[in-house]
């Protein structure tokens, strides 16, 4: 299992690191995002994976963020509105989809990865839109609709399941659980704001109490700036007993895209990781506005002791 090689060096205590942006790298390479070009052009997708293999990654991260039978759903008033106005494929189509984006992930591998460890992770959001907790389903819900995507993700042939951009205890645990039950290794990854807090207000202390009993195996941030980020690390790190890391954003958001910005380069995004490192993170990599450039300059952090 590709997954073990991962563990075990997270386990001994060394570097692992995931890769960069997905969908904000489709849209830097001038293709619109639409249907996660999925099924419009898979090949460039598996190019986008290619790249952050050969750039170092050891863990990568499906295109499916958002990738959901619900959030098919959202666009319309209600199931009859759904029935009388929409395509008739949106039954299947998130899970089709979600598939796809493992396969692709794995066709990746296949060809780039020469022979080196790298995982498949499948990248899993919140139900509804991830900086706004207030719109979660209950932990009912949220733990059937979480078992029917992660089955699809374990039967496509998923390493991990990667739940990120997570913004609440509460659907964090209902989503663990359940990966937990199908045998599926976790990474759950937080946004937090300026203060290193959920957006709930929670603190994270109190989410890794929630979490490291339910045997999440690492626990990350992600998706705010490296600022953000920092604040969330000082909170985290006295407190994680698994595996910690941090991915974040950089860039601005524009909806419904995402404005690029020359604010991190990847030099400058190296000194922020290799901060992180020596504070005791051991998973490294990049979200929104991050490229393969910013990847490649992390590899050098895999090898580095984490005390220079």
């Amino acid at each position: 299992m590709s997954y073990q090689a991962i563990g075990n060096k997270l386990a001994a205590g060394g570097t692992v690191i995931l890769d960069g942006a997905i969908g904000t790298e489709i849209l830097r390479r001038n293709v619109t995002w639409a249907d996660h070009q999925l099924a419009s052009r898979p090949e460039f997708v598996r190019g986008i994976h290619e790249d952050y293999i050969r750039a170092g990654a050891d863990v990568i991260s499906t295109n499916s963020f958002q990738l959901c039978r619900r959030a098919l759903y959202n666009h319309f008033r209600d199931e009859v509105h759904r029935r009388q106005i929409g395509s008739t494929d949106l039954d299947d189509r998130a899970n089709e989809l979600l598939a796809a984006s493992v396969r692709l992930a794995i066709e990746a591998r296949a060809h780039a990865a020469a022979g080196r460890p790298v995982a498949v992770a499948a990248a899993i959001t919140t139900l509804e839109w991830c900086f706004r907790p207030d719109l979660a389903p209950s932990p009912e819900q949220a733990k059937r609709e979480y078992r029917e995507i992660f089955q699809v993700v374990k039967d496509a042939g998923a390493d991990l399941v990667l739940l990120e951009t997570l913004n609440s205890i509460s659907e964090a645990r209902a989503a663990l659980e359940v990966a937990k039950s199908l045998g599926l290794p976790c990474w759950t990854s937080f946004v937090c704001d300026e203060r290193g807090r959920l957006f709930t207000g929670e603190t994270m202390a109190e989410m890794v109490a929630a979490l490291e009993p339910l045997g999440v195996d690492a626990i990350l941030l992600n998706c705010a700036p490296p600022g953000d980020i920092n604040a969330g690390m000082k909170e985290l790190l006295p407190h994680a007993r698994v595996a910690t890391g941090a991915y974040p954003h950089i860039g601005r958001f524009d909806p419904p895209e995402w404005m690029f910005t020359d604010e991190y380069p990847p030099a400058r995004y190296l000194q922020v990781a290799s901060s992180w490192k020596q504070m005791g993170a051991r998973i490294l990599g990049g979200c929104c506005g991050t490229t393969p450039e910013h990847i490649a300059a992390l590899a050098d952090l895999r090898e580095r002791p984490a005390q220079a």
